[in-house]
């Protein structure tokens, strides 16, 4: 099944979804290698992004990533910024469960989405961006095959020094072969 792997499952997102996106999206710990604002958000707040950007844009599809074994949602794993014409989206992926964190679980749902995304929607890029310090984040890009296509130089400003942001991006042509080679 498409939206399966051996550990996980992707559910389309809802607004039941809103509670539980709220307290992923204010743990400070969780949004540290996500969030370059680190804002608190008011329940008001997500739920009107929520509305608005996740469930109300035509150029976004956004999965929770639940737990097979016992059903508990896990993180999101989203494509936005669609561009059908173009056959482009951006992909952001937040494990907002920590103790699922370093398992493997945002390797299995990125290769869901981007299997999703190259297979099913036929797009021929799909890019993200990683903050330079979250050498976790960006060991398991190159591992699904993305590759560094820019640097925006010393644009974050977290705990007391400047970072990197690295654009990445793979081709749906790169991803079908490193496909074949992992099989």
């Amino acid at each position: 099944m498409l939206f399966e792997s051996s550990r996980i499952r992707l559910r389309k997102m809802t607004q039941e979804d809103t509670e539980l996106y709220h307290a992923w999206r204010n743990d400070m710990e969780v949004m540290r290698s996500t969030n370059p604002s680190m804002d608190v958000y008011s329940l008001e707040e997500t739920q009107g992004f929520v509305d608005q950007v996740i469930l109300g844009s035509h150029s976004s599809k956004s999965y929770i990533m639940v737990d097979k074994a016992n059903e508990a949602p896990i993180g999101v794993v989203s494509l936005i910024l669609i561009d059908y014409k173009n056959r482009n989206a951006e992909c952001i992926i937040d494990i907002g469960e920590k103790e699922y964190w370093g398992k493997g679980y945002g390797t299995e749902g990125l290769k869901l989405l981007l299997d999703y995304a190259f297979y099913e929607l036929n797009l021929h890029r799909v890019s993200l961006k990683v903050f330079s310090f979250n050498d976790r984040a960006i060991h398991l890009y190159k591992k699904l095959g993305f590759q560094q296509e820019g640097l925006i130089r010393e644009c974050l400003f977290r705990e007391g020094k400047w970072h990197h942001v690295i654009q990445m991006g793979i081709l749906q042509e790169e991803y079908f072969k490193k496909q074949e080679f992992d099989i």
